[in-house]
């Protein structure tokens, strides 16, 4: 496959991440997927979107430690209120 159609692919991606913003995950494991065809394939990654990959996985990491934390404080506030 050539290294256009996967550029193509991925600026789908992209589009879709714009305009469907409540499917994040989906559509960023679907560029890590395409990214990992791409270095398979032994195709240059694109600079840019590898670090865009790298700051959703970081966004993410962060929103599941937020959460794990709000859990945590919610735990504590109940067991207070008893």
């Amino acid at each position: 496959m050539a290294f256009e159609d996967k550029e193509a692919e991925l600026g789908l991606l992209l589009t879709r991440m714009q305009n469907e913003p409540d499917d994040l995950h989906e559509l960023y494991e679907q560029i890590r997927l395409k990214l990992s065809e791409m270095k398979a394939y032994g195709m240059p990654l694109p600079a840019d979107l590898v670090q865009f990959e790298h700051d959703l996985e970081a966004e993410f990491a962060a929103e599941k430690e937020y959460a794990e934390r709000q859990t945590r404080m919610d735990k504590v506030a109940d067991r207070a209120k008893r």
